[in-house]
């Protein structure tokens, strides 16, 4: 890791600020003052701010019961973003693990360990994303084999893996998917001449929405889930 770049997530200063302090003196590497902001440093490196040694700080990860109304963004000029729903300091480093749309309710995760989202959000671990969905039109007894078989989406050159649609009522219906194509549940509805008019998605693989959690509430993961989710195979 660059040493800006450590000690900016190490002490939470912007990175112009880091910059400065490298500039002053202020920064050591194994007690030899460094001002190469691009110094590449290896986990033997001890780095010092002010003579303070400096510990990257733990991976945070959350779960968060997204409302209407946010975009999962880290920055939007025009609507809020999942982000202002967080009381944590440095929150920009979050990373956002499974976007929903603007109108989507449900569980989004957040953290700011690349390798867990990768483990997350990666095509190739076909993680499974768990949704409830209403729908314009009455549900057909036919869906949950269509489904089954692999919804064919309009510009796609292949369907979609198959997926498990359970009728819940004529206009309710719960969905597991392995994919994430883009608006992919809407995509798959309207294939079948109907349109999704609410989205909640409740789980990503075992993962459970916490039902404690109202629209806008957050959690810590526990080491449980954390471990649980990056480690089932799907």
């Amino acid at each position: 890791m660059r040493l800006d770049k450590f000690v900016a997530h190490a002490t939470h200063l912007p990175r112009s600020e880091v910059r400065k302090r490298l500039k002053s003196g202020a920064v050591t590497v194994n007690d030899t003052k460094e001002k190469q902001a691009a110094r590449q440093l290896t986990f033997e490196d001890i780095v010092r701010l002010h003579g303070e040694i400096l510990h990257l700080p733990e991976p945070r990860y959350f779960m968060l019961h997204k409302p209407q109304g946010l975009v999962c963004s880290n920055h939007d000029g025009e609507h809020p973003t999942v982000l202002d729903c967080l009381n944590e300091p440095n929150k920009e480093a979050l990373q956002i693990a499974g976007r929903l749309d603007i109108d989507t309710t449900g569980l989004v995760l957040l953290t700011d360990d690349g390798q867990w989202n990768h483990q997350i959000t990666s095509p190739a671990h076909h993680k499974t994303k768990t949704y409830r969905l209403r729908t314009a039109e009455a549900l057909t007894p036919d869906l949950p084999a269509r489904f089954a078989a692999g919804i064919q989406l309009k510009d796609e050159s292949r369907p979609c893996r198959p997926a498990q649609l359970t009728l819940l009522d004529d206009y309710t219906a719960r969905l597991i998917i392995s994919e994430g194509k883009y608006h992919q549940v809407k995509r798959m509805l309207a294939a079948c001449g109907n349109r999704v008019t609410e989205l909640h998605r409740e789980a990503i693989g075992e993962l459970q929405l916490d039902t404690s959690l109202n629209a806008g509430q957050y959690r810590h993961l526990t080491s449980t889930e954390v471990k649980q989710l990056s480690s089932s195979n799907e």
